[in-house]
């Protein structure tokens, strides 16, 4: 017998002769398998140490605490000038083009004035530059972020009584931008709310809730690096992330509809926004605006063809056209000359101030109200920034720490909400245009909110004539590669139908009820996904290839073995209490014998017999046949051992320990014996603190084996010596 701890293990190539052998002749072999004693230190000595190191201060922790928080003082030092430079001016000037006009766009989405998405990418850009750890993410405004902003402040302002089709601009009253505004209007048809003891009008309420979510988010995000929660996003399946995208760009899509069509139509509150909003969009068609059709027209034809162009020729373009830009300009200086807003009706973007609004402490009083909804918000932004970052980091050939890639977004939260900003993440199409454009750096980053500062310091007054259908169109034509996933329905159906499914009902939920719907949704249906895949895993009965120790599938392998008078059952998922039941029905049904009928069967054999015995007594006067009734009705069984491999089973539980004590009870009842094989350390663990092996593992030697052909070896030599001693007995 081994001691406690120790696996007894049989040489894999030892013959059954061989074993029998040593099991008569040897009853203790020497472990050659030894587990290492480990001694675990007491939690207060651990925690005191722990607290001790991180209560110590020193210049050299210090240090390393600074260029922790703010890897820049680590990296710009060592900056090459000549080597890096010119790619990082190339690329922080592009996409500062490509960042202006989508500030302004994404405006639309997130139902706040255009000046708060510049100063959203001048702020957060500069913010990433000193806190983030990847070289090539672009941080800044994005289109999913500002959707799911604008959904929170569209409803918030309905809420307070303010009329969403409202057109009311700033530059009509100067002091609504400013948070405040005469007592005199308020009597009139301006509508507003007291916030902090100041009258607030529609886009100071609207940019205040859109300020206080984003404090929020960033605060959430903040905890999560600080508690080290950032295992949360492996909840955020790829086919998950990639469904919940496509289904919020339809959603934005259809958002953005109205304006390529001219028409005033509020955005719906509640769920069901993409149904809702088609019908009253086919119930207004009639007011289309027949200037902003055209112009929607025109801008979509060059920007898709623009797009195509960019995709087609990218090899021999060395810089990205800036078709946006372009489209932009144009359109302004069209909408301006041809007076289109007062000729023909077409809503334009209005006043865009220079300069910056003073600071201001995001309202408080209004964080009850969003403090759910800046949760997805958090998580959102984080799972894309750090999936982002680190699938560039491995392209590129560098590492970057995903906790402090959180404590960055956060950051980039927190700090721009005092500054009328709203929630920001990193984006995908901005990301790949720095990395193809030969940045280096996050200096690129420090060069594109150089170019928004020269349009918010010179150019945002010359946007005022620019047609909000512009920006829906540039809205619309970034969607395409969301949108394009569509094509990829097939592929991912015949690569796995459950990445499939799980992609298609995250993509329906959020386009057909809502985002942050769509978003629980997905996460809930990709982890009963995967539940159910433990709870009905591959089940199967192995076979031995000749002339070796290999056991493998029988269903999936051709020319294998069964071993004689021995089941190999391997069970592929963890063994707990959610699938303790498959587990048995399935491994009765591999071996064809379950048994509680098996025991059930011989009872019935053996009263029926009894009865048979009796009546046959009572006729021959014998009253001693009765006695031998036992003996006579024993079946025999195909196999006298069950070993369960369980290589694939990577943890169990208290209720799978409980269940496998149940199985050897029951199949030594009716004869047969159960073995175990290929056991990971973390099972035996538990089995042992079970006291599955007996009173101070005194069974272990005799139950568990390291392979499952030692397992085999073991059961036919012990069957083999057991009948031998019964012959010898009769």
């Amino acid at each position: 017998m081994l001691p406690a701890g120790h696996i007894q293990a049989a040489p894999s190539l030892w013959t059954m002769e061989e074993v029998t052998n040593v099991t008569e002749t040897t009853p203790a072999l020497p472990p050659l398998l030894e587990r290492r004693v480990r001694q675990r230190q007491p939690t207060v000595s651990v925690l005191k140490s722990k607290l001790k190191q991180g209560v110590t201060c020193s210049v050299p922790r210090v240090r390393s605490t600074l260029t922790g928080f703010f890897p820049v003082v680590k990296w710009l030092p060592k900056y090459k000038l000549r080597e890096y430079v010119w790619g990082d001016v190339m690329s922080g000037v592009i996409v500062g083009i490509i960042l202006v006009p989508q500030a302004i766009a994404y405006c639309l989405l997130a139902g706040v004035e255009p000046i708060y998405g510049l100063y959203t990418s001048f702020y957060a850009n500069i913010i990433y530059f000193l806190m983030g750890t990847s070289r090539h993410v672009s941080v800044g405004i994005f289109s999913l972020m500002s959707l799911m902003v604008g959904q929170v402040v569209d409803r918030e302002v309905f809420l307070a009584g303010f009329d969403l089709n409202d057109d009311f601009k700033a530059s009509a009253l100067p002091d609504v931008f400013n948070g405040s505004i005469d007592t005199n209007l308020t009597a009139g048809k301006l509508h507003t709310v007291e916030l902090m003891g100041q009258q607030c009008g529609k886009e100071c309420y609207a940019i205040s809730i859109a300020a206080a979510v984003t404090f929020l988010a960033g605060i959430y995000q903040v905890m999560m690096a600080v508690f080290r929660l950032g295992f949360v996003s492996v909840y955020l399946s790829a086919p998950m992330l990639d469904g919940f995208a496509t289904g919020a760009s339809f959603t934005i899509l259809t958002v953005q509809a109205k304006y390529l069509l001219g028409l005033k139509i509020p955005r719906h509150q509640g769920y069901g926004t993409v149904v809702v909003t088609w019908i009253n969009i086919f119930a207004n068609i009639h007011k289309t605006n027949l200037c902003d059709l055209i112009t929607s027209a025109i801008c979509i034809s060059i920007l898709v063809a623009g797009k195509e162009i960019q995709e087609r020729y990218k090899d021999r373009l060395k810089i990205p056209l800036p078709t946006e830009l372009v489209v932009v300009a144009g359109a302004t200086l069209a909408s301006h000359f041809g007076e289109l807003n007062s000729l023909y009706g077409s809503s334009v973007s209005g006043h865009i101030p220079t300069g910056f609004i003073p600071p201001q402490v995001p309202r408080f009083g209004l964080m009850s109200r969003v403090a759910l909804d800046a949760i997805p918000l958090a998580v959102i932004s984080f799972a894309f920034t750090v999936s982002l970052s680190e699938m560039f980091a491995k392209k590129n050939g560098y590492t970057v720490r995903p906790n402090q890639e959180m404590l960055a977004i956060g950051c980039c939260n927190i700090i721009p909400s005092f500054f009328h900003c709203f929630t920001t993440s990193a984006a995908l199409a901005k990301t790949m245009v720095k990395d193809s454009t030969g940045c280096q750096t996050q200096v690129s980053s420090l060069i594109s909110a150089m170019v928004v500062l020269l349009v918010l310091l010179f150019f945002a007054p010359f946007f005022y004539a620019l047609q909000k259908c512009v920006l829906a169109c540039i809205i619309i034509v970034s969607l395409r590669g969301a949108l394009r996933k569509f094509k990829d329905v097939p592929a991912k159906w015949r690569a796995s139908r459950n990445d499939a499914i799980v992609w298609l009902v995250a993509m329906s939920a959020t386009a057909l009820i809502s985002v942050e719907l769509g978003l629980l949704v997905g996460i809930v249906f990709s982890m009963m996904c995967i539940i159910y895949k433990t709870q009905n895993p591959k089940v199967s009965l192995l076979g031995r290839a000749k002339d070796s120790d290999l056991y493998e599938d029988m269903d999936e392998y051709k020319n294998l073995m069964p071993p004689p008078r021995v089941q190999v059952f391997r069970f592929q998922a963890p063994l707990y209490f959610a699938n303790k039941d498959t587990f048995l029905k399935s491994l009765y049904k591999a071996v064809g014998v379950e048994p509680f009928l098996e025991m059930t069967k011989r009872r019935k054999a053996e009263k029926k017999a009894k009865e048979m015995s009796l009546k046959q007594a009572k006729a021959n006067g014998d009253k001693n046949n009765g006695e031998v009734v036992i003996g006579l009705v024993k079946r025999e069984l195909e196999f006298h051992t069950i070993v369960l491999d369980c290589a694939a089973i990577p943890f169990i539980d208290s209720t799978g320990m409980a269940t496998l004590k149940g199985l050897v009870k029951e199949y030594k009842e009716i004869g047969a014996c159960i073995l175990l094989a290929s056991c990971n350390t973390s099972v035996i663990d538990t089995l042992q603190k079970g006291q599955f092996f007996g009173k101070d593992d005194k069974d272990m030697s005799s139950l568990l084996f390291h392979t499952v052909h030692t397992a085999v070896l073991y059961a036919n030599s012990t069957f083999a010596a057991l009948e031998r001693s019964e012959d010898s007995v009769v």
